[in-house]
């Protein structure tokens, strides 16, 4: 039922600061990984499966919250999820081996993975159904914040104090969460309480998207179906899914209920979640990259540079949820977002090698803004039609198919990255001869720059064939990433049509009253 005054203020904090841990630590550990690896004496291969660890945990237990929430209690199951991740979270910090770190990331991606859909089915029952898109719009603030800023208060906790913390500082945060969840969060009907178990079906399940989100997470760094577990995982993904579907459409206790797909709102959103989790984590990936790795700047400026853009989706969501409020549809407001993403995209695309701080200001705020414009309508009008225990099953399976966009996402973005680079270089070198004026000017300025400076003729050839060697792959890098960011605006500017699929109403998007 829904809250009113002190309680559903209360209730609504604590939800969205326990799904903010969760999302957080998507990538809190990806600044801290080389102190770690220094740290546990591990090589950057066998680290990364601390990230990859807690992602797979975390993607396959995902679609499966909603019917867990049902059996146990949504609140039941919040409050578990919370204090084995807080638990998680004291074991990841006191590991004396990476073996021990990456199995209780294991445990805490499967405690977080809990977290966030559940927090997200207690927020709209907390809530009035006239309200539901302010409701989504506080949580919309976690789900897109948490992300991107993420990275900086990796860096700097890193940088400050040692990498344990980043683990350590969920401690306190998880227990206000579930003395919280404890005391206010009402309990829920148990829709699946004394209903058979589908154990066939959780077993395919966790096949399926363990499968696919370990291919995805090493497939580039593997080379793909070169490597002999890629192919083999590939494989077990498409059997699992294959038999996944067949399992679920056959019994009647599915631990994934394919039925609410009959939505068709339902369907068509479940897609735009998952390019919106392109769209949100692989700018994310991407922004970082291009700043650090070609611009030389440190991990705390890319940071602050990120934080206008945090705060404008911050100061946005809540004015998005009043015009849902107040009947402006939803289909319009996600257009404009999905546009604002692409002028974003369009604006790092004209980016060169002298861009600073303040060339990125304005283009982050627009995917601020364009962000929260984004993530309220596109999830209101997901979930528009769901009812009773399709609200946990539905808001599981949105968040599973943003997460699995980003991973996507991510994994085409670093493949094209790869191909375009060495396109882009053969491009590049063709300038590169002795028959090419400009080219034969700039080598004869570079070696008398080199000779004059005291070097031997010899030695400034060397060195100029070095400078030059550097400036092409700088330029490679430069053409490559704004390649990227056009390539990713357009297909995001491409699925502006689909919203216009799902069921259009001028009238608030309400959820009916048998759904709390």
């Amino acid at each position: 039922m829904a809250e009113y005054g002190f309680r559903r203020w209360i209730i609504t904090i604590t939800v969205i600061v326990a799904s903010l841990l969760e999302l957080i630590d998507t990538t809190i550990v990806n600044v801290a990984l080389p102190n770690i690896m220094g740290n546990l004496g591990a090589t950057l291969e066998d680290a990364n499966w601390i990230v990859t660890g807690y992602a797979v945990a975390n993607v396959i237990i995902l679609p499966m919250s909603g019917w867990l929430g049902d059996r146990f209690g949504r609140k039941n199951y919040f409050l578990t999820s919370i204090i084995v991740f807080t638990f998680a979270s004291f074991l990841c910090g006191n590991a004396h081996s990476l073996t021990e770190l990456i199995a209780f990331r294991l445990l805490q991606g499967l405690a977080g993975g809990g977290l966030i859909s559940t927090a997200q089915a207690i927020l709209l029952e907390t809530w009035p159904p006239a309200e539901v898109g302010m409701a989504t719009a506080l949580f919309g603030l976690g789900a897109v914040v948490g992300p991107t800023v993420g990275p900086t208060i990796g860096g700097l906790i890193t940088d400050n104090i040692n990498w344990q913390w980043i683990f350590y500082v969920n401690i306190p945060v998880g227990a206000i969460a579930a003395f919280c969840v404890s005391t206010f969060v009402r309990e829920s009907p148990r829709y699946g309480k004394g209903k058979r178990i589908d154990w066939w079906g959780i077993l395919f399940l966790a096949i399926a998207v363990g499968s696919l989100q370990v291919v995805l997470e090493k497939g580039e760094d593997k080379d793909w179906f070169s490597t002999w577990y890629i192919s083999l995982l590939t494989l077990s993904t498409i059997v699992a899914v294959i038999c996944f579907i067949w399992r679920e459409i056959s019994i009647d206790f599915p631990i994934v209920n394919f039925k609410i797909l009959r939505h068709r709102s339902f369907s068509i959103g479940i897609f735009t979640s998952f390019v919106l989790g392109v769209a949100l984590y692989g700018s994310t990936f991407v922004f970082p990259v291009f700043t650090q790795n070609l611009l030389g700047f440190t991990a705390a400026q890319t940071g602050l540079i990120l934080l206008p853009g945090g705060l404008a989706t911050i100061s946005m969501m809540p004015f998005v949820g009043n015009m849902l409020k107040r009947g402006i549809p939803a289909q319009i407001l996600s257009a404009i977002g999905f546009f604002l993403f692409f002028v974003f995209c369009y604006m790092l695309f004209g980016s060169n090698l002298n861009s600073g701080t303040g060339d990125f200001f304005w283009p982050l705020i627009i995917r601020g803004v364009g962000m929260a414009v984004l993530f309220v309508p596109l999830t209101t009008l997901a979930i528009q039609d769901l009812r009773g225990p399709e609200i946990g099953q539905g808001t599981g399976l949105n968040n599973m198919m943003r997460q699995l966009g980003g991973s996507f996402g991510i994994a085409i973005i670093t493949t094209i990255i790869h191909i375009k680079s060495g396109i882009n270089r053969a491009v590049l070198l063709e300038n590169v001869n002795i028959y090419n004026p400009e080219y034969q000017a700039r080598n004869n300025a570079a070696i008398q720059n080199f000779m004059s400076n005291g070097f031997s003729r010899d030695q400034a050839i060397a060195m100029a064939n070095g400078a030059m060697e550097g400036n092409i792959t700088k330029q490679t890098m430069l053409t490559t990433f704004n390649d990227v960011y056009l390539l990713v605006g357009f297909f995001v500017l491409l699925c502006i049509p689909l919203i216009f699929l799902q069921k259009f109403s001028k009238k608030p998007v309400a959820m009916p009253t048998d759904a709390h």
